[in-house]
């Protein structure tokens, strides 16, 4: 185990192309090194994580299958490798890519199915069995990749009242209120995006009056307004993530927005780019700024560390998580180091 003084992290990974499931990590404080403590291959393809406090085991570590039977599992961190807690409980979706808790309950965005899953956490942390599924509905422009609804992320907005879940086939932000007596989601509002840019993920302004969403089928950000009173997203303008006459396909991943709300970033896949923009005192208007290489190839996942001073990208297909110390002023990140880490697909912080 580390010692106080050490943090500690989690990288997620695809063991269908090689990944050797939740690899545990120590996390230098002076220079945001990685070193591995251990791993855990229990599920497979635990592509995406989230960690939340429990009431008897502290915090707890849970993770997605992103397979077609769709399933999440819990794990203990309290050692030098996770250890399951129980075994994998179904989700009653295909492909889960993302997971978030909120009020007690577990939720998971299903890509293949298009849906929206909540499951309720014993005390121990333990996920029952999904009590809630809410089905999308709806389709794109594009033949092949929205020709039905897929669930790409879900997430609390930053009050805590409602739940956003964001669908690259539909082109469009789903509000919902979660019932944490029933264990269900009710669709409250949806948010049409453009036509054919397949929203992937969003990110908030830590003032919580603005919200991100990072485009995958067209390499574009949507910035919005977020009105939390009423549970209203309300797109403001949508600018590019790339410079004007990039050439080739590719694929945005992640956003991340910094602590002082002066930077973003986003992750590009085929571009294996970070793109750097600046925002706007208000939060409402972006730039871009620059891109830097992301260090590797397909950056699936960026995450900023507690401290928001480093970025960290997971390259799913060079096989390693990079990290990189971020110019205060500039918003710029360096490359400051590497781990390897077979088929990484995401980094979350304990």
């Amino acid at each position: 185990m580390a010692d106080k003084s050490t943090g500690r992290a989690f990288i997620g990974s695809f063991t269908s192309a090689g990944g050797r499931g939740i690899v545990a990590v120590t996390v230098d404080p002076e220079t945001g090194a990685l070193t591995e403590t251990g791993f855990c291959d229990a599920v497979a393809d635990p592509s995406y994580l989230a960690l939340a406090a429990t009431e008897t085991r502290g915090t707890v570590l849970y993770a997605v299958s992103e397979t077609s039977e769709g399933a999440v599992a819990a794990f203990d961190i309290r050692g030098a490798a996770p250890r399951p807690i129980g075994g994998r409980v179904p989700v009653c979706g295909a492909g889960p890519t993302h997971l978030a808790v909120s009020a007690g309950h577990l939720l998971t965005a299903n890509y293949g199915s298009g849906s929206v899953s909540v499951l309720p956490l014993e005390s121990g942390g333990e996920p029952a069995s999904a009590s809630g599924i809410l089905q999308h509905e709806g389709t794109g422009p594009d033949p092949d990749r929205q020709q039905s609804p897929h669930a790409h992320q879900v997430l609390p907005d930053p009050g805590g009242r409602w739940v956003l879940g964001v669908d690259l086939g539909t082109d469009s932000v789903l509000v919902y209120a979660l019932d944490t007596g029933a264990g269900e989601l009710t669709r409250h509002g949806e948010t049409a995006l453009r036509p054919g840019t397949g929203p992937r993920h969003l990110a908030f302004h830590p003032a919580g009056r603005h919200a991100y969403v990072l485009n995958e089928l067209e390499p574009t950000l949507t910035v919005c307004r977020w009105d939390a009173e009423k549970g209203l997203l309300e797109p403001l303008s949508e600018i590019p993530v790339l410079p004007e006459g990039t050439e080739g396909p590719s694929y945005p991943s992640e956003v991340v927005v910094s602590r002082d709300g002066r930077h973003l970033w986003a992750a590009n896949r085929g571009h294996d780019s970070i793109s750097v923009l600046a925002l706007d005192a208000s939060g409402e208007r972006a730039e871009l700024v620059t891109t830097v290489p992301c260090g590797g190839h397909w950056p699936r996942d960026l995450t900023l560390d507690p401290a928001g001073r480093r970025l960290y990208a997971a390259n799913e297909r060079s096989g390693d998580v990079t990290w990189f110390d971020i110019d205060p002023g500039t918003g710029v990140p360096r490359r400051a180091g590497s781990l390897a880490a077979p088929a990484a697909s995401c980094v979350i912080f304990a």
